[in-house]
């Protein structure tokens, strides 16, 4: 049986699963500016329609005209957010009024509401900062961060009992199991470097990069961390070589992630776990699919949208597989007595042997 609170889990992880796309969709539609203001759309609770609330967003914001597509991209997005920090917000007075009870996690959903109220904080920014890049990837992270943590919990939920495998997993395949979960997060970070730098396509062929191998790369200027804010970074401010640089490196990033998660998966099959072996090679080959197609293809909407979704597929593959180890790594088989049982007489009885 489930513990009280898992379904409300469910539904959140769910939720931000939703949140995470179309925050993807949003920045690919180039609709991160949508609406210049927040958390209204030229100071509505939505995209304005009628001509009479066009001309006051005229009036209010000179300087940024409506795109009413976009601007519904944006809200839509606002919206589904929104709901989500509401429903942490009530897993996290549940978790507070159920605090004695045994096994329920308190910790886990106090650390999700700061996350939302971080994650809230930050799409703030990304629109008065003119989608600064460093801002704009953290709020990416930050919604892996919180679509990560809300599976954390409900994997905690999911039983009532604690779990007892048959074999406690070994100490090198936890440490495996958590740098892999490390190498993707980074991946992760890089990614979103990609796109809040409009880096995806960069390069336009594989496995070369304009047809070398090693091509004119300004990492220096790719990866300043210390740029300056604004005026507007919509469609991107770097030079090609720059973006070269990011868009190689995250080439060379999935490259790492691959040989250490087929790593991990083997190292998996080999300790009686082939199904989580078979989860993570499945999520592997989907998002490296998915890679390959977005350079093949020039980063085709739905495919590009697709990524975003694979990465988060990977994030919490690694997420349940470190759960699963840590948790088997916790258990311990009940004690076996070397010593022949006894009856009520204090007449040893060896195993096999006749009773009366």
């Amino acid at each position: 049986m489930a513990r009280p609170g898992y379904r409300l889990a469910l539904i959140a992880t769910a939720l931000a699963v939703v949140v995470v796309l179309l925050g993807a969709y949003t920045r690919l539609t180039h609709a991160g500016l949508g609406c210049p203001d927040w958390p209204g759309c030229y100071g509505f609770l939505g995209v304005p329609m009628s001509e009479h609330k066009q001309n006051l967003a005229a009036l209010r914001f000179p300087d940024a005209p409506l795109e009413v597509h976009k601007g519904w991209n944006e809200m839509v997005h606002r919206y589904f957010a929104g709901t989500l920090g509401l429903v942490i917000l009530a897993l996290a007075v549940q978790a507070v009024r159920r605090r004695h009870t045994p096994g329920q996690p308190l910790k886990l959903p106090l650390l999700l509401l700061a996350v939302v109220i971080a994650q809230a904080a930050f799409g703030m920014w990304t629109v008065t900062l003119q989608l600064w890049p460093q801002v704009v990837t953290a709020h990416l992270l930050g919604g892996f961060t919180t679509l990560a943590l809300l599976f954390l919990l409900t994997l905690r939920l999911a039983r009532a009992d604690a779990p007892s495998p048959a074999t406690p997993a070994p100490r090198r395949l936890r440490m495996l199991a958590g740098l892999a979960l490390l190498i993707v997060i980074g991946q992760v970070a890089i990614g979103g470097w990609v796109s809040s730098n409009y880096a995806a396509v960069a390069c336009l062929d594989l496995p070369t990069c304009h047809g070398r191998w090693w091509p004119e790369m300004d990492f220096a200027s790719g990866f300043n961390l210390t740029q300056h804010i604004g005026p507007n970074y919509l469609g991107g401010q770097l030079d090609g070589e720059a973006r070269t640089a990011i868009h190689v490196t995250h080439r060379l990033g999935a490259l790492t992630v691959a040989g250490v998660l087929l790593l991990l998966a083997w190292r998996l099959q080999r300790d009686g776990r082939g199904a989580l072996a078979r989860w993570l090679l499945l999520a592997l080959g989907i998002q490296l699919s998915l890679g390959v197609a977005n350079v093949l293809l020039h980063l085709p909407l739905a495919v590009a949208v697709a990524h975003n979704g694979g990465g988060a597929a990977l994030l919490l593959t690694l997420v349940l597989i470190n759960y699963r180890l840590r948790t088997a790594a916790s258990a311990r088989p009940a004690p076996q007595s070397s010593l022949p049982a006894r009856t009520g007489l204090g007449t040893a009885v060896s195993p096999g042997a006749p009773q009366a």
